[in-house]
């Protein structure tokens, strides 16, 4: 085990935080924070659509739920390239960047659009790595010309003239390369870019590939790096994954779980599997709270306590289980057996529903949330209260004790000391 934990803490762990705070991975990460907003609001006009399946309204939910949650991948588009200028400091052509990442994008969705119009499919969550595609490309060429100008430094034409000018050449070059390509040439880089990327999309939905993403997250996590910087890949797959649920379920015909997707945000975040945040860290603090004996831990899952409530767990991590091995294996346990089961009892047996509502509001407390979630399902509640309670409970307390021993123990140690 310290063999292990050394190479951890000298090789693993200094890979992952440059991984963490990779240029791009930051620039993609801040887009997708970005975004939480329109998508955390996109899922409460979900949630209140699902009343219009038992009360006439005179308007429809599904309105606003399309202007936001549907249209997250035209501001992936228009964010990415200006994230890009700021990291770089060319913050004079940021806005002009922006722009166009937004309209390449639309360019690019130019194949799928159809008679859709505004309201096509491929400008929300199914567009997502598209968008963040042609985001891409934007910003390397406006990075290309950052320092490019048709002008000297001395020159008498007015600055804003002058950015108009220079501004030119890397809309043009964006533009008109899509032009040729998408409409000269009839290449659908839309479909391309999406067939790239859907063997990641069908991965994550599969039990090796949710099972090697919730570990993944609490592996990383226990090591202080946040799940966050994982959102790049996760936020898309999972917003996709949750409309091609809401999709199926409003067509209006008979299905099953085996046809919904397991890796949403609802269903880990607010149904069954993350009670208290990133490795079910619920039962830790209440076992700190109520059970500990050592001061330490005590006072520690006190302060916990609302927090871990509101599935916000950033304290008790960083205060007790980061790098510490004793803690740290249990949370690796919660990303392997929670998955696991979580699968057996929607996949293999389909004890409990799988989200066909987006509701992302993971600060909601559990099990209001579960309910929420699950539109009102008891049997998933119980499952939940089950599976983080007391399945989770059972992982964690073996590791508190001997924790809350050691505690115990040194702080004896530094009062005989004293």
């Amino acid at each position: 085990m310290q063999k292990f934990m050394g190479w951890l803490n000298d090789s693993f762990a200094p890979k992952m935080q440059k991984v963490a705070h990779n240029f791009w991975v930051a620039i993609i990460k801040d887009t997708m924070l970005q975004i939480l907003p329109f998508i955390l609001l996109g899922s409460l006009f979900c949630v209140g659509a699902v009343i219009e399946n038992y009360v006439s309204l005179p308007f429809s939910f599904w309105t606003p739920f399309g202007w936001t949650m549907g249209k997250v991948s035209l501001l992936v588009a228009l964010l990415l390239p200006f994230n890009y200028c700021e990291k770089k400091r060319l913050r004079k052509t940021r806005l002009v960047a922006a722009g166009t990442g937004l309209l390449a994008f639309c360019l690019c969705c130019q194949p799928q659009i159809g008679d859709a119009g505004l309201g096509a499919d491929c400008f929300g969550a199914g567009g997502m790595f598209v968008a963040m595609f042609t985001g891409v490309v934007v910003s390397l060429v406006f990075g290309a010309f950052g320092k490019f100008s048709f002008f000297k430094e001395d020159s008498a034409m007015p600055d804003f003239v002058r950015q108009w000018f220079d501004s030119l050449l890397p809309i043009g070059i964006i533009m008109f390369t899509l032009f040729i390509v998408v409409i000269v040439c009839g290449v659908d880089l839309f479909a391309i870019v999406a067939s790239v990327f859907a063997p990641l999309e069908k991965g994550l939905n599969t039990l090796p590939g949710y099972m090697f993403m919730s570990f993944l997250q609490c592996f990383i996590y226990s090591m202080g790096i946040s799940g966050w910087c994982l959102a790049g890949v996760t936020t898309p797959v999972k917003a996709a994954s949750i409309v091609a649920n809401i999709s199926i379920a409003a067509a209006g015909v008979a299905y099953t779980n085996a046809d919904l997707n397991i890796f949403t945000e609802t269903f880990q975040y607010c149904m069954v599997q993350w009670w208290g945040g990133i490795g079910c860290t619920f039962m830790l603090v209440i076992l700190m709270c109520f059970f500990a004996k050592s001061n330490k831990l005590k006072s520690l899952g006190k302060a916990c306590l609302v927090p871990a409530v509101l599935n916000i767990n950033e304290p008790v991590v960083f205060g007790a289980i980061a790098w510490n091995p004793i803690l740290m294996v249990p949370m690796w346990l919660m990303g392997i057996v929670h998955p696991l089961c979580n699968w057996i009892f929607t996949k293999v047996i389909p004890l409990i529903a799988l989200p066909t509502i987006d509701f992302e509001v993971w600060y909601m407390p559990y099990p209001i949330s579960t309910f929420i979630a699950s539109q009102g399902s008891i049997v998933t509640c119980i499952y939940a209260i089950v599976m983080c309670i007391v399945v989770a409970g059972l992982i964690w307390y073996p590791f508190f004790k001997v924790y809350d021993n050691q505690c115990v123990a040194e702080e004896a140690e530094a009062t005989k000391e004293n």
